[in-house]
């Protein structure tokens, strides 16, 4: 399932701004959605002979520093007292939104996102996890899959142990270069002893899984520059790699305005970076998930994709499919019966909401048949490279190739170009087309016919 075989003619070729599909239909379709329509989905969930089990996404939104090239939903300070009140603000969204739900729905996943995590202090940190805990039904041993995004700049290994603690088994490292010159340009100065230390103490605390992020196309990269990135991480030998393309989009993220346009490297070179990193990874025994992420292959990641059972959400590729995604604090999205709902994405409207005993929804969307059938394809390709008709022309009632007649003429081109191979069930993506799965995906996506959304995307490669 891994192989993956790099066409720089071909990639040229198909280089345009697409969706990263960590939901379909994407969030650029998310319209007016209400408070009580979100409640309606989730008493909703509780309602089927075998409720789905929760995963839980909180956000924190603050960060000590702002790097250039960020693109989240992030509040730069070095006010320390504005966690505190954040907390106490998601403390009440966690009560309302745990009347919700069951109490026998365990939570399978945890994540704490950002912005910095690990900006809160680690009594913050406990008295987080003791609030999740006092709402929500968490394993009290490692067989929940609960994890957290570090900045390794801001913690010490006591902070890992008090991470493993109150219960996370999987950390998330932020990395992106190693190049001290690239990392000055981007405003993130990591020297690689602090990389190392928070490494050494996840494996002294008895992790399940480490990952690590690494971005292409930042200023100064060079796939020599890069090579020495990659050959650091390797050696670190993280469980997981994620190799993010840059979208340089500063017309939409203000902070990436401080980025100098010439010091970015050219089209070509990111080309030349990226099959650097597929080469590498994949020479030193990582296995090609899909996108951009590496795993080892006794990675329950790799596992999961081997055995068909990997899923793809608003946290990227993930082993649990069968989650109601319930998402709190500032600009956080939920995923819950068959509806996406976004969370205020201010800190003034978030307090205004919680104040006045509301739910802070602000927009979202109720999938409706056809979202539900393109979903599943689509989730299908991210993960699996390979599409079979009859199973899902069986259990959405659709004569597949009359459904999808229009598709089946759009992906001929890809066919002719191999990309994908039609076989008699349907078919299989090849190893020149897994780097431009997105496309593929995009084939089926109703929402890009619209004018003008694509611009409202990074670019696929």
């Amino acid at each position: 399932m891994s192989t993956v075989q790099f066409d720089a003619d071909l990639i040229r070729r198909y280089d345009t701004a697409g969706p990263r599909y960590t939901s379909y239909p994407t969030a650029v379709a998310f319209g007016a959605f209400t408070e009580d329509e979100y409640k309606a989905h989730a008493y909703l969930s509780n309602e089927d002979p075998i409720p789905l089990p929760l995963s839980l996404y909180f956000h924190i939104p603050f960060c000590d520093t702002v790097c250039f090239y960020c693109a989240c939903n992030k509040i730069v300070t070095k006010d320390r007292s504005k966690s505190e009140i954040y907390l106490q603000y998601l403390f009440r969204e966690i009560e309302m939104q745990a009347k919700l739900y069951d109490r026998d729905r365990m939570v399978e996943q945890l994540h704490w996102g950002g912005g910095t995590p690990t900006f809160l202090n680690h009594e913050e940190m406990r008295a987080l996890m003791a609030k999740i805990r006092q709402h929500f039904s968490l394993y009290d041993t490692d067989e929940g899959d609960y994890s957290i995004e570090i900045d390794p700049r801001s913690v010490t290994p006591e902070t890992i142990g008090v991470l493993r603690e109150i219960g996370f088994n999987r950390f998330s490292l932020g990395v992106q270069d190693v190049d001290k010159r690239v990392q000055i340009a981007v405003n993130r100065v990591q020297p690689i002893e602090q990389t190392l230390a928070v490494i050494e103490a996840c494996r002294a605390y008895g992790a399940k899984s480490i990952s690590v992020d690494l971005i292409y196309g930042l200023p100064f990269q060079t796939a020599e520059s890069f090579r020495q990135t990659l050959d650091t991480m390797i050696e670190l030998a993280p469980d997981r790699i994620s190799v993010f393309n840059y979208a340089h989009m500063p017309n939409l993220f203000k902070p990436q305005r401080r980025i100098n346009d010439a010091d970015l490297p050219s089209a070509e070179t990111k080309l030349q970076i990226m099959q650097l990193a597929v080469e590498h990874l994949t020479a030193a025994g990582y296995e090609y998930i899909g996108m951009d992420h590496f795993a080892k292959p006794d990675d329950e990641l790799a596992i999961a994709q081997r055995q068909g059972t990997l899923h793809r959400n608003f946290q990227g590729y993930t082993t649990h499919a069968d989650c109601d995604l319930v998402a709190m604090g500032v600009s956080s999205i939920s995923s819950v019966a068959e509806c996406y709902s976004q969370n205020a994405k201010t800190l003034e409207e978030y307090y205004v909401a919680i104040d006045a005993g509301h739910l802070p929804v602000i927009k979202g969307i109720t999938l409706d048949d056809d979202d539900v059938l393109r979903r599943e394809i689509i989730q299908q390709l991210a993960c699996h490279f390979r599409l079979d008709f009859s199973p899902i022309a069986r259990a959405y009632k659709v004569e597949f190739e009359a459904y999808f007649e229009r598709e089946l003429t759009l992906l001929q081109p890809m066919a002719a170009d191999d990309l994908l191979v039609f076989t008699e069930a349907g078919f299989e993506v090849t190893p020149r087309g897994r780097f431009l799965i997105r496309n593929i995906c995009m084939v089926f996506d109703v929402s890009l016919r619209k004018n003008g959304v694509q611009q409202r995307f990074s670019r696929v490669i």
